[in-house]
C-alpha cells in the first residue's frame, strides 16, 4: 500500500468538502447522507471517517470554511488599535458582504445555512452553540466599546443591542438576497445600505435602560 502524503491527505479532505458542498445545495442538509457525499466524491465512506466522524462534524469544517476569510479580517482589525470604530465596522461589513457575493463558493455555502440547512433539533443546537461565532460577536462588540472610549458613541450606548443591530441587518439581508439574487445587485448596493445603518447607530445609538 501507499501511503498518502500530507498534501494527499489535504486533497482528500478538500475533495469531500467540496462533495458535500455540492451534495447540501441539492438536497438539504438532512436529507444528505454520508454516503451520498461519498458517491459524489467518487470515495468510499470510509475516507470520509477518517476525516469525519459524522454528518455534525463535515457540516461544522463546510461552515469553518465559509467563515474563515471574514474572521481572519476581524482579527486583523481587533488585533490593532481602534481609532474609528465607524471605519473598522464598515470595512469588516463591506467585507462580509464581498465575500457573499463575489465568491461563488461563500454564494453557495451561505445558501446552504441559511435556506438549505433544516432546523432539526441537533443542526439548530450546533449553529447556535458554535464557539466561533461569540467569539466574533464578542471581538465586534470590542469594536463598538473602542468606538464609547474614543467618544464616538455616547458613554451609555448599549454595546451588545448595538452589535445585534449590526449582526441582525447584515444576516437578515444576505439571507434575503439569496432567496432571488436576480432582485438586485447587492454588491452594488452595499455602501450605501451599510452606511444607512452606521449613520443611525452613530446618530441614534441604542442606549442602555435604566431601572
Amino acid at each position: 500500500m501507499v501511503r498518502k502524503t500530507k498534501e494527499d491527505t489535504q486533497q482528500t479532505y478538500e475533495a469531500l468538502l467540496n462533495a458535500a458542498e455540492q451534495v447540501f445545495c441539492e438536497k438539504g442538509v438532512s436529507n444528505t447522507t454520508l454516503n451520498d457525499v461519498a458517491c459524489a466524491a467518487g470515495m468510499t465512506r470510509g475516507a470520509i471517517y477518517w476525516h469525519f466522524k459524522d454528518k455534525k462534524e463535515l457540516f461544522h469544517a463546510l461552515c469553518d470554511r465559509a467563515f474563515m476569510p471574514i474572521e481572519v479580517m476581524l482579527n486583523e482589525i481587533t488585533s490593532n488599535s481602534i481609532d474609528d470604530s465607524i471605519a473598522a465596522i464598515r470595512q469588516l461589513n463591506l467585507h462580509f458582504i464581498a465575500q457573499v457575493t463575489a465568491n461563488t463558493r461563500q454564494t453557495k455555502m451561505f445558501d446552504i445555512i441559511f435556506h438549505r440547512c433544516e432546523k432539526t433539533a441537533e443542526m439548530q443546537t450546533f449553529i447556535q452553540e458554535r464557539e466561533s461565532r461569540n467569539e466574533c460577536m464578542d471581538k465586534i462588540a470590542d469594536i463598538f466599546r473602542a468606538g464609547v472610549d474614543k467618544g464616538i458613541f455616547p458613554p451609555d450606548t448599549d454595546i451588545q443591542i448595538a452589535v445585534q443591530i449590526n449582526h441582525a441587518f447584515l444576516i437578515g439581508l444576505v439571507h434575503e438576497w439569496l432567496i432571488d439574487p436576480s432582485a438586485y445587485d447587492l454588491a452594488a448596493h452595499a455602501e450605501s445600505m451599510i452606511d444607512a445603518v452606521l449613520f443611525g447607530l452613530v446618530n441614534r445609538p441604542p442606549r442602555k435602560k435604566t431601572t
